[in-house]
């Protein structure tokens, strides 16, 4: 939408003045090599900061050259009172001095800086009507730049004449279905200030020259050249009282929007410069999003996830601008709406005021902002949310008015949950608050209680405190919390993001996707950052290892491994690796090599890839299996997932469960599903909570904590039973600070046999068992953060229990995963890329070996079946 010119401004015809051609001015004044055709544009009237101008054309002289030497230029104006007269200037380039005896710097041809200033340029005079002058030095870089300059030399008094201009992200580009409109870094900054933009080449400035006098009428102009040659391009005079070109802060109001206007797919309208829908004169719309109303009650009630309804009707304006602008929105049919400011002051403008709207408190009182531990009053990090009366999110200093949500967009350790947004704090922090009430929300994992409230900012707050009740105490009893599956944070911000949500063990794991590679550097096969002997408090780590990656064959995260970083990341082309990129290794050589440098194999986020995972885990090289889950509100533990470490199980393969975020982005929750392992006696470190997780002893869960033993054995102990089998006893008992499980069902080797319903956050029993063969035994729990009753919330390791000789054994179960293996040696055979027949021998051999233990068990307990018909795992063959 192109803004109409504010109408508090009356422009100046210059042409009678113009004495110059902007083509033909010498190389100083006139367009370098390289310059943009910006300038030469600027023809007739023009609108630029919301300011209306009158430009040359290219009939004549179409630029007003001041230069050393000469007489004044004399512009007559009818009599009119003005309070400032707005000039587009500039002078000439500077050309700069080099330092003695520090040689070049950088190409001679193009080195600007624009630095110097202070030079008396000229001297404009303004001519009242009853014939006094009132004289105006225009200094170098005070009143007036020069067209080229280093990003960094700005003037102090004087504005680039092109404006700020506003756009989406990259993300929102995206999902809006049109191209970026900018570089993908820039994309991230959301805006883009006149001062950058010279960087594109020439550049203009704008002066406000203040009248002395207001009240005397202005007859004429006198432009005098003084030191430097400089030209003008357009004048413009205005009566407004206040500074034309200083606009306020931040300011929000709270529109209806009129019939025929309607929101985009991000419930926002559009404030992108290439098809804004809605702008101002003097100033900039940030943003237009929709209102979002939320429940009073619910926000009170100990519902573990509030979300509100965005409306399809009204929408919070953040904008900053001057006092004196108008707003303008067009609707679909073309139809313009105004509202000037003032009239939201209560001051009657001669504008039309179609627009329905009202200010919105400004977030303008600074409140210091801590959280604490009940009790004790130590500070502790958590995830915090605040909220206005109109719904407007309030980030603290440091955070993002809107999270972004795409992959690989900035991280600020942020959180974005539904239509709620959250900041990563420390403890502490700084937020501006508006005067009224505040909604807040603070969390810290699944033992802190969750904290929401209304309190009243007033003008004398200057601090809140607020504290967080830990209610359960599961870490001293020997449970550690941990992510096994987190990417792209810094270490640091993961370290932060890890205190917040209560997660004890944090594992950013390197990667490569294609030709992009995250957080490699952060690799030293050494250090665990928050660990005593890393100078931390030892209770919440971050260690850094990989997620090695195939496109077809699967994904292994190598967790914890000392030394050389693993390589390669990625291997046998696209879409994990590059394309061209041979295969090199197998996930095989990759758990064996992490296994020989100490470290855990854990395949990730089951049951997805299907192929080589049941050779690795039928060759005894992975230690746990990975559940996942992305977004609190739809954290729930895959039920395919479970399914698939079932059938492992249900073919004598012991794997306990861990579980993990795989989160990429900022709309998903470190540690949202996550992993708790029982250390029993030993001491906390990262390398005791790898043993502890090996030894089986762990339970997955998106929020209730479960515990069982069987016959008072713990997961991931077995129980022998004569032939004639037993009943033994399963004892477990729940507890949960804010998802409610609704029932708890006792598995035997994959299916229910037992359960019972839950009405509170905490609960236990016991479950009479008989076995009469051989069987694994684990507790899983339904429930959700979305209230859904039929969500699998959290599942324990299995406990093993024997009878007689006779072992688990699943026919079905095993000729499944019989096939998957035939799958992998089919694809290493076929369209897998090949380093060298050597290679590729070996990587088969090994595939071969798991297909052959697997194939040789099954006929060992006489069970028949068929091989998979594309493939003869016998015979190396192109299809």
């Amino acid at each position: 939408m192109k803004t109409p010119s504010s109408p508090h401004f009356t422009p100046v015809d210059l042409k009678p003045y113009f004495n110059a051609r902007r083509r033909e001015l010498d190389e100083r004044l006139g367009k370098r090599a390289g310059d943009t055709s910006w300038i030469d544009s600027l023809r007739g009237p023009q609108t630029h900061r919301g300011i209306p101008f009158l430009f040359g054309d290219e009939a004549g002289p179409d630029v007003l050259a001041l230069r050393p030497g000469e007489a004044p230029t004399e512009i007559s104006l009818s009599p009119t009172l003005a309070s400032y007269v707005l000039l587009v200037h500039a002078v000439t380039d500077h050309q700069p001095v080099r330092p003695e005896g520090f040689g070049e710097i950088g190409p001679a041809a193009h080195f600007v800086d624009g630095n110097p200033l202070g030079d008396r340029v000229s001297t404009y005079a303004l001519r009242y009507a009853d014939g006094s002058a009132a004289n105006v030095p225009v200094l170098r870089r005070f009143a007036i730049q020069q067209r080229h300059t280093e990003w960094s030399a700005s003037a102090f008094g004087a504005v680039p004449l092109r404006g700020p201009i506003v756009h989406a992200s990259s993300g929102e580009n995206f999902a809006l279905g049109r191209a970026p409109g900018a570089s993908f870094v820039n994309s991230e900054v959301r805006t883009e200030s006149g001062r950058i933009r010279i960087r594109e080449g020439e550049n203009l400035w704008l002066y406000a020259l203040p009248n002395p006098h207001p009240e005397k009428e202005l007859a004429g102009l006198s432009l005098r050249p003084e030191q430097e040659a400089s030209l003008v391009y357009a004048v413009s005079m205005t009566q407004l009282s206040e500074h034309p070109l200083r606009l306020q802060g931040r300011r929000k109001l709270r529109m209806r929007l009129p019939p025929g206007v309607h929101l985009n797919k991000l419930g926002e309208l559009d404030v992108d410069h290439r098809g804004e829908q809605i702008g101002m004169d003097l100033g900039n719309v940030i943003s237009a999003r929709a209102v979002l109303k939320y429940s009073r009650a619910d926000w009170l009630s100990d519902k573990p996830d509030v979300q509100p309804v965005r409306s399809e009707n009204e929408v919070i304006v953040e904008y900053s601008a001057h006092p004196d602008a108008w707003l303008y929105l067009r609707s679909n049919d073309g139809h313009l709406h105004v509202r000037d400011l003032r009239s939201l002051e209560g001051i009657e403008n001669a504008a039309g005021i179609s627009l329905d709207a009202v200010p919105i408190e400004p977030a303008t009182r600074p409140v210091k902002i801590r959280i604490v531990e009940k009790g004790s009053g130590v500070r502790v990090a958590a995830r915090l949310h605040l909220h206005g009366a109109h719904g407007e999110y309030l980030p603290p200093k440091g955070h993002h008015r809107k999270v972004n949500t795409g992959r690989f967009e900035d991280f600020a350790g942020e959180l974005a949950n539904g239509l709620n947004q959250y900041a990563y704090v420390d403890g502490s922090c700084d937020a501006d608050l508006p005067i009224g009430i505040v909604f807040v929300e603070i969390s810290r994992g699944f033992e802190v209680r969750p904290l929401r409230s209304i309190v009243e900012v007033t003008a004398g707050t200057d601090s809140l405190t607020f504290e967080l009740d830990r209610v359960l105490r599961w870490r001293e009893q020997g449970w550690v919390s941990s992510d096994t599956h987190v990417h792209f944070l810094s270490p640091q911000t993961a370290l932060l993001e890890g205190k917040a949500e209560g997660v004890n063990v944090v594992n950013l794991l390197a990667l490569q996707w294609g030709e992009m590679f995250s957080n490699v550097a952060d690799f030293d096969g050494r250090t665990t950052i928050g660990a005593k002997d890393f100078g931390g408090d030892g209770e919440f780590v971050v260690r850094v290892g990989t997620e090695n990656r195939m496109h077809v064959l699967g994904h292994i995260s190598l967790l914890g491994y000392e030394g050389e970083i693993i390589n390669p990341l990625s291997c046998a082309g696209s879409d994990e690796a590059a394309i061209g990129d041979p295969l090199e290794a197998i996930m095989a050589d990759w758990a064996e090599r992490c296994r020989q440098q100490g470290g855990l194999v854990v395949m990730p986020h089951v049951p997805n890839p299907q192929a080589e995972r049941a050779a690795d885990i039928v060759l005894g090289l992975i230690d746990a299996m990975e559940m996942m889950s992305f977004n609190p509100r739809t954290a729930q533990i895959s039920a395919f997932g479970l399914a698939d470490w079932y059938r492992y199980l249900n073919i004598g393969y012991h794997l306990p469960l861990v579980a993990g975020s795989d989160k990429m982005d900022a709309s998903a929750l470190l540690g949202g599903s996550r992993t708790y392992a029982q250390l029993g006696a030993r001491d906390f470190t990262y390398r005791n909570w790898m043993d502890a997780v090996r030894n089986g002893d762990t339970f997955i869960t998106v929020g209730p904590l479960v515990d069982m033993t069987v016959e008072g054995r713990r997961p991931g102990s077995k129980i022998a039973l004569p032939p004639s089998g037993g009943t033994v006893a399963v004892n477990w008992r729940i507890e949960s600070v804010s998802v409610r499980p609704t029932r708890v069902e006792l598995i035997r080797n994959g299916t229910v046999v037992d359960e019972v319903r839950c009405s509170d956050l905490s609960c236990n029993g016991h479950f009479p068992l008989r076995v009469t063969a051989s069987c694994w035994v684990a507790i899983r729990v339904r429930g959700s953060v979305a209230g859904r009753e039929a969500d699998i919330a959290a599942h324990t390791s299995a406990v093993y229990v024997g009878v007689g000789e006779k072992p688990i054994f699943a026919i079905a179960d095993a000729v499944s995963v019989l096939a998957q293996i035939e799958g992998s040696i089919a694809y290493v055979d076929t369209l897998a890329p090949r380093a060298d027949e050597a290679r590729h021998a070996r990587l088969r051999a090994t595939l071969e070996l798991a297909h052959h233990r697997l194939h040789h068990r099954l006929h060992e307990l006489g069970a028949s079946h068929e091989h998979a018909p594309v493939h003869s795992v016998h015979v190396e063959r192109e299809h």
